[in-house]
């Protein structure tokens, strides 16, 4: 009798003081992360945790992390996901873009999911408007319409261009649409334009020879994940064909290419941790607007210029947010 009474009350004290962590709110919440590359990955979050710290979240007390990554590859998706579900997840942060979220989507209806860096997601179905999402997606997305932006400033930066190469890579849902933007840029402007589909690394040699085939005066690289993996070698490759190259990376221009323009990523996910925020205290996602970017970096590597002969123009120049000498 004594021990049934023992465990009794040992269970009811139990239940309790669970009762009283569920009702403080002090149990850790679970965000789960799908990436496509791990250093990639392990080079932004830090912001994301910095800024969710500053909004009262401590990590591994009050908030955990579980990380997947896909290496590029896009098929791995949808089990990568069904592993984050099954853990439980209180959020789902997409920062692999529109493929990854599209899969997420697909798997719960009911977790919300928090798309960081992706395209349009009205375009391409994830959410309702940008106003008032609806269903279970919310985020920070760069619209689509800056695409052609690309194909403008080739030709600011080396102006006898005539023919642009782009490499792309098909199996990004965004691929159709970002052709159609490049190709209506490019018309406008009066250039050739050459798409080259790249699908994985092994790709981006024989790219390289179908641009030298097409003549191509200036390579362009879609923003997406594959090719930022394989961005070393595609400058690597445009070095020993002087080509020069304009890139949607923040950190491209650095690294060596001629021009690069995009928002800045590292102020993207510091902001991104405010929507978290709302989000793990009961924010519904389809009532949380999505947000976009509105500060772009234009930087302009003159070294990269000098090496290939080029003269960048000064009214370019002038309008750069950072000018590498």
């Amino acid at each position: 009798m004594n021990r049934r009474r023992n465990l009794l009350l040992a269970l009811s004290a139990l239940l309790s003081a669970r009762a009283i962590q569920a009702q403080s709110g002090t149990h850790a919440r679970r965000v789960c992360v799908l990436g496509n590359d791990k250093t990639n990955t392990n080079e932004l979050m830090p912001s994301f945790v910095a800024s969710l710290r500053d909004l009262g979240w401590i990590e591994s007390k009050t908030v955990t992390f579980d990380y997947r990554w896909a290496e590029q590859r896009y098929e791995q998706y949808p089990a990568l996901i069904g592993e984050l579900v099954a853990l439980g997840c209180d959020l789902i942060m997409i920062t692999a873009g529109v493929n990854a979220a599209l899969a997420a989507k697909k798997s719960t209806a009911t977790i919300p999911i928090l798309l960081v860096g992706g395209a349009d997601p009205v375009k391409f179905g994830l959410v309702d408007s940008f106003a008032r999402p609806g269903g279970n997606v919310t985020g920070l997305t760069q619209p689509l319409a800056d695409w052609g932006k690309f194909v403008e400033l080739a030709r600011e930066a080396v102006p006898r261009a005539s023919r642009i190469a782009i490499l792309a890579n098909p199996a990004n849902v965004s691929y159709d649409e970002y052709g159609a933007q490049i190709a209506n840029a490019a018309r406008q402007l009066g250039l050739a334009l050459h798409m080259i589909p790249v699908t994985n690394k092994s790709g981006v040699g024989p790219a390289f020879d179908l641009a030298k085939q097409a003549r191509a005066d200036v390579l362009i690289v879609q923003p997406d994940g594959m090719l930022f993996n394989c961005f070393d070698e595609i400058l690597q490759r445009a070095r020993t064909n002087r080509l020069p190259v304009v890139a949607p990376f923040y950190e491209a221009a650095e690294q060596g290419a001629l021009v690069s323009h995009s928002f800045d990523i590292l102020a993207l996910y510091r902001r991104a941790a405010f929507c978290a925020d709302k989000l793990l205290r009961g924010t519904r996602p389809g009532d949380l607007p999505i947000e976009q970017p509105t500060r772009f970096k234009l930087t302009i590597n003159l070294s990269t210029a000098k090496d290939l002969g080029l003269i960048v123009p000064q009214a370019l120049r002038g309008r750069a947010d950072k000018v590498i000498e």
